[in-house]
């Protein structure tokens, strides 16, 4: 019999509901807290009602949990150290867009073996959040597939829509349910426009398909978030971190009535993708910092224990304890003498 569905589907598994995961490793009032506090002060931050900069800084990617948890150990001290003049969450990121195909991070593929267990990768991705907020660290990532914010949403303080899915009818739609503040990454091409409509979508009210906490297939009505804001991160039409461009960029903002306050990612395309550029990208903007400028109100670093990436290999035995897998990284080092650099602007 001639069948029409399914021609390209091999196999289909069935996915925990997040009601169970949420069960097994429940949020707790430490946790809670972390999280809670980490939104509040990133919203006064972008609303100008808190004078310091947000920092998200940390791994390209997440791929060996103990090292995330040393790094957040190290990290640590210097959240406490600069915090009033830096509001600094790590990047705990978990999913990677991929322009053609390549590992697509910890949820995707936790064993690092193209097995896939998906399952495992959600259990793995909500312990290390908790343990994080436990630890008072609040964690920031890039939401990709609309279906895991059900499993971690509650324990992220702050996320990110990336540059190839900003323009996305479905990111769209499940960031304007998300319940912390969202950073849209310009397009690609490194112009704002694309952003900038996603903010405005994102901040109405949207109904389109999702599941629940059950798993089950729903209809999610939303209120819209109004906590969004554009993280400039350059692109094929060059950088756009210096200040002629981020006052442009606040213009284009305020003209249809949203905030001029963005952030810089001071990688990808600002950086030329060369990792150790990102230092100079972030003493620019601290320098707009220290001129007065309004208009910036954080921004990104990529960083990691070990600086550089690695590639994945089949022997993960090889691999190098805390250096990526994915994009090049600048160390904990050079990470701690930025942050120094960035607090002092604010001095």
């Amino acid at each position: 019999m001639t069948t029409t569905s399914d021609l390209h589907v091999v196999d289909t598994r069935p996915l925990v509901p997040p009601a169970f995961l949420h069960q097994d490793l429940p949020i707790d009032s430490i946790a809670t807290k972390t999280v809670s506090l980490a939104r509040k002060r990133i919203q006064s931050i972008l609303k100008g009602q808190d004078s310091r900069l947000l920092v998200i800084v940390g791994p390209c990617s997440i791929h060996d949990i103990e090292a995330a948890k040393d790094y957040a150990e190290q990290l640590r001290p210097f959240r406490d150290l600069y915090a009033d003049q830096l509001e600094v969450v790590m990047r705990v990121y978990f999913e990677k867009p991929r322009t053609t195909v390549g590992w697509k991070g910890l949820i995707n593929d936790p064993h690092l073996d193209g097995s896939y267990d998906i399952n495992t990768g959600l259990r793995i991705a909500r312990s290390l959040l908790l343990d994080l907020a436990r630890a008072g660290m609040p964690a920031a990532t890039e939401l990709l597939d609309p279906v895991v914010p059900q499993y971690i949403a509650d324990l992220i303080s702050w996320t990110a829509i990336g540059a190839r899915t900003t323009e996305s009818q479905t990111h769209r739609e499940m960031a304007s349910g998300l319940s912390m503040p969202i950073g849209y990454k310009n397009g690609t091409d490194g112009t704002a426009a694309i952003a900038i409509n996603a903010m405005q979508a994102a901040s109405k009210p949207h109904h389109f398909l999702g599941i629940n906490q059950e798993g089950k297939a729903s209809i999610v009505s939303t209120t819209g978030n109004p906590d969004g804001h554009l993280v400039l991160r350059g692109g094929k039409s060059g950088t756009n971190y210096h200040c002629e461009a981020v006052n442009s960029v606040a213009r284009e903002l305020e003209l249809v009535n949203l905030p001029g306050r963005l952030m810089v990612d001071c990688s990808h395309g600002n950086s030329n993708k060369d990792y150790r550029k990102q230092a100079d990208v972030l003493r620019v903007v601290a320098e707009q910092v220290k001129n007065g400028s309004q208009h910036v109100m954080g921004v990104m670093l990529e960083s990691h224990l070990v600086e550089g990436n690695q590639k994945l290999v089949s022997d993960l035995s090889t691999l190098s304890y805390g250096q990526s897998i994915t994009d090049a990284c600048i160390d904990i080092n050079t990470t701690a003498n930025l942050l120094e650099e960035l607090a002092s602007s604010l001095l």
